[in-house]
C-alpha cells in the first residue's frame, strides 16, 4: 500500500526472486495479485513457470532473458524476456520473426550497475541500427539503480541522467514505452525516478529499503 501511494500513477511490480526471498511464491504471489499486482519480475525462467502455474493471468519478467534453447520456455508459459544483449535481442527478434505468439519483451539497458544490461556502446549500436529490433514487440526499457539505498550518493543521479539519454536516443527505435528505473530503496527518491513503473523486491519482503 504504501508503495502504491508513492508511485501514484505509476503502477507498481513485485520482484520475486529467490523464491520471494526465501518466503515461498505459494504464499507471496497470491497476496500480491490480490493486493492488485499485475506484473512480476523473476530472475530465472524456472522461477518463471512456477510463477506461471499460480498466477495465469499475469505478466511475468525473466530477468536473465531468453536464448534459443530457453525460448520454448518463455513461449509455452508466455513469459516475457529482458533482452540484455545484442546477442539476445537477435536470438529473440529471430523467434518473433517466425511467427510464434510471444509476449511483449523488456529491454534492459545498463547504466551503472554493471551486472545485466545492454552496454552504452551497445545502447549506441542499437540506436544507430534500429532494423535490429524490427518485429520485437516491446512493454518496457527498464535499468537498475546501484547506490539507491544511499539517497545522497550522485551515482543515484547520475544514473537517472544516463536512463533518460539512453531512451532518448532508442526512442525512434523503440517507439514510446514505459520506463522503469526506481527498485525498492530508488521508490524513495522520489517522483523523479518513478518513471512509468516501480518494481519493489526486498522491501515487500520486511526488508528495510532505506536508512530512515
Amino acid at each position: 500500500q504504501l508503495y502504491c501511494e508513492m508511485a501514484a500513477p505509476a503502477p507498481v511490480a513485485a520482484s520475486l526472486k529467490a523464491d520471494a526471498y526465501g518466503l515461498g511464491i505459494e504464499r507471496i504471489a497470491p497476496a500480491l495479485a490480490a493486493a492488485g499486482c499485475e506484473i512480476f519480475f523473476v530472475a530465472l525462467p524456472c522461477e518463471g513457470i512456477a510463477l506461471r502455474k499460480l498466477l495465469p493471468r499475469v505478466c511475468i519478467v525473466v530477468l536473465s532473458g531468453a536464448d534459443r534453447v530457453s525460448a520454448p520456455l518463455f513461449i509455452r508459459n508466455r513469459l516475457s524476456p529482458a533482452l540484455n544483449s545484442l546477442d539476445q535481442i537477435a536470438g529473440w527478434q529471430h523467434i518473433c520473426a517466425a511467427g510464434e505468439d510471444v509476449e511483449a519483451a523488456i529491454l534492459h539497458i545498463d547504466t551503472g550497475m554493471s551486472r545485466l544490461g545492454l552496454t552504452p556502446d551497445e545502447v549506441s549500436l542499437l540506436a544507430a541500427e534500429p532494423a535490429r529490433l524490427d518485429g520485437i514487440r516491446l512493454q518496457c526499457i527498464l535499468s537498475h539503480l546501484a547506490c539507491a539505498d544511499e539517497p545522497d550518493n550522485a551515482m543515484n543521479a547520475r544514473q537517472r541522467n544516463a536512463f533518460i539519454a539512453a531512451t532518448a536516443a532508442l526512442e525512434p527505435a523503440t517507439g514510446r514505452v514505459a520506463r522503469s528505473l526506481a527498485n525498492s530503496s530508488g521508490t524513495f527518491l522520489g517522483r523523479d525516478f518513478h518513471f512509468d513503473l516501480v518494481r519493489p523486491g526486498a522491501a515487500l519482503y520486511g526488508i528495510n529499503p532505506v536508512p530512515q
